[in-house]
């Protein structure tokens, strides 16, 4: 049996993925965290326009939340661990004690741990989505480029966000007769073109 090679910036071309117990399959294969990137790829497939694609913006009620910050809020609730929690509180408090920016004040500490704790959670999950997405690549699962002022470009920065391909073949595996529905939760490209 051949192993792929993990490291490899060439995306594997899924050969034989007829269903579901592929799909999972190819997932574990290439993934560090199979479930985590599973629900990634789930919700990326949900979002998704006909075309497939998903991004750069969703709709989250009158917001426009750009498709990684909208993945890494909504996984957020399944990875929450209090343990985790409370020890990230704890560092945080001892950082900002030994800084001496704790406030004196209980409730006035208590917000500011609060904020940084946050923070700290909101990057984890925003490099955990990109490590999924990364690792979904590599499994040839869906495809990415970065969309946004002036020109689509591959590479991230100057105020691009990223955009998001699900394969007819994955999404049909995730979630037959989806092909050929609309989203009402992507805006369209033309919209962030002008923007």
């Amino acid at each position: 049996m051949m192993q792929q090679d993990l490291f490899s910036s060439e995306p594997v071309s899924p050969v034989g993925r007829a269903g579901l117990p592929d799909l999972v399959r190819t997932i574990a294969e290439h993934s560090t965290r199979p479930r985590y990137t599973f629900m990634v790829l789930d919700l990326i497939a949900r979002v998704a326009r006909a075309n497939g694609q998903a991004g750069p913006l969703i709709c989250e009620g009158t917001a426009l939340i750009p498709i990684r910050e909208w993945l890494a809020a909504t996984i957020a609730p399944s990875a929450a661990r209090h343990h985790q929690r409370r020890t990230t509180r704890e560092k945080v408090r001892a950082a900002l004690a030994a800084s001496g920016q704790l406030p004196t004040d209980p409730i006035e500490a208590d917000q500011m741990i609060d904020a940084h704790v946050s923070e700290r959670i909101r990057e984890t999950s925003l490099t955990a989505i990109s490590r999924a997405v990364s690792e979904l690549v590599r499994a040839g699962l869906i495809k990415r480029h970065y969309q946004g002022y002036r020109v689509d470009h591959e590479n991230r920065g100057a105020q691009r966000h990223a955009v998001y391909t699900v394969t007819d073949d994955v999404r049909t595996a995730l979630h037959p007769g989806i092909i050929g529905s609309v989203s009402s939760n992507v805006i369209p490209r033309s919209r962030t073109a002008a923007s």
